[in-house]
């Protein structure tokens, strides 16, 4: 068991080699749709790597989320074919939010034999959802055009 401020030393350690290991500039929060935003995470048991639909406005949650999930179809055959969707994803705080994630099981953050593992799945999954927004990304911010 680590301690407080032990476990905060090897998560900046992690997120640092990660950052030097793959230094590139991901799209994370510049989907330029309010609070659509793509994130990395990791714990001690999972990695994921998500999509996250957050508008406070849940029509406009609901659109987006129903926009991505047409597209299902063309994200599993094409991008991530282990892709899970939750259209009520209820966060630990209470808010609900919708979310289109992979995840890698057996892996934690606090063992570093694991982090070239978690660090290449990062690498692919985050690679491979960026190229399918990249390619849809017009359908998906256009409100106008519902699914």
């Amino acid at each position: 068991m680590y301690s407080k401020a032990d476990a905060q030393l090897i998560k900046k350690e992690f997120w640092s080699t990660f950052g030097n290991e793959y230094p590139r500039k991901w799209l994370l929060y510049n989907t330029k749709i309010k609070d659509v935003t793509f994130k990395f995470n990791v714990d001690n048991k999972k990695a994921y790597v998500m999509l996250d639909i957050e508008p406070k406005d849940e029509n406009k949650r609901k659109i987006y989320f129903e926009k991505v999930e047409s597209l299902k179809d063309i994200l599993i055959e094409e991008f991530l074919p282990d892709v899970i969707f939750d259209r009520e994803h209820y966060l630990e705080s209470g808010k609900i939010i919708s979310r289109v994630w992979v995840e890698l099981s057996d892996v934690s953050l606090n063992r570093k034999t694991d982090w070239e593992t978690i660090f290449n799945f990062f690498y692919d999954k985050m690679d491979a959802f960026e190229r399918f927004f990249y390619e849809n990304e017009d359908y998906i911010k256009d409100l106008e055009i519902n699914t």
